[in-house]
């Protein structure tokens, strides 16, 4: 029982580290096997870094994959639910809540708040992210595609996730396209400017 509390007593933003971490891991891991495709060495593969402070500006969007848990509260558990399209979420009581652009603190808060006082006494909310969504890496590298996003990913990382540039490939003009950008603009990027999710990455072709 004692466990049980001291689990408990774990605040949120820990809880949200410890997935990061885990997916970390899992990007890492990826990264590494793309560079042994290509013949490089494990030192060669740049390691992610994640900071608190990423971590708690991190906003929700379409796609993400959350937990909701109140304590005590088994009623109101929502387990590994997907944001819909509209970046929506429904929960017991509260109806179709709007999240999409809240962060997991914010999303705390506005439920606690939503709860309290009609339905619960001193409701302890935590959400958890268990997925992120994808950025999207295209033109010239080697395997273009989606891959999950993960705080402190850079382009320089997130090209060597899809392994890697090509031949042709240059490493001046890499253009990005913003998700939230309504309008689609395309803007020139650094290699060591940081990825958000949702984001398009496009690798051009040098000519010279």
């Amino acid at each position: 029982m004692q466990l049980f509390f001291n689990l408990c007593a774990v605040s949120a933003r820990a809880r949200v580290r410890l997935l990061v971490a885990t997916g970390v891991v899992g990007v890492m891991f990826a990264a590494q096997t793309a560079a042994q495709t290509r013949g490089q060495s494990l030192s060669q593969v740049p390691v992610l870094s994640v900071n608190s402070s990423e971590l708690s500006i991190y906003k929700l969007g379409v796609g993400d994959v959350i937990s909701v848990q109140v304590v005590g509260e088994d009623e109101l558990k929502r387990e590994k639910v997907r944001l819909s399209d509209a970046g929506t979420l429904s929960f017991p009581y509260l109806g179709e809540l709007r999240v999409r652009g809240m962060t997991v603190g914010a999303l705390e808060e506005f439920i606690t708040k939503g709860l309290k006082g009609r339905y619960l006494l001193n409701p302890q909310v935590t959400v958890t992210i268990h997925e992120y969504r994808n950025f999207f890496v295209n033109g010239q590298v080697d395997k273009p595609g989606g891959y999950p996003f993960v705080p402190g990913l850079t382009i320089r990382k997130a090209i060597s996730m899809a392994g890697g540039f090509k031949e042709r490939a240059s490493k001046e003009k890499i253009n990005v396209i913003r998700e939230e950008d309504v309008k689609g603009i395309s803007q020139r990027v650094a290699l060591e400017a940081l990825v958000q999710p949702g984001d398009i990455i496009t690798v051009e072709e040098s000519f010279f």
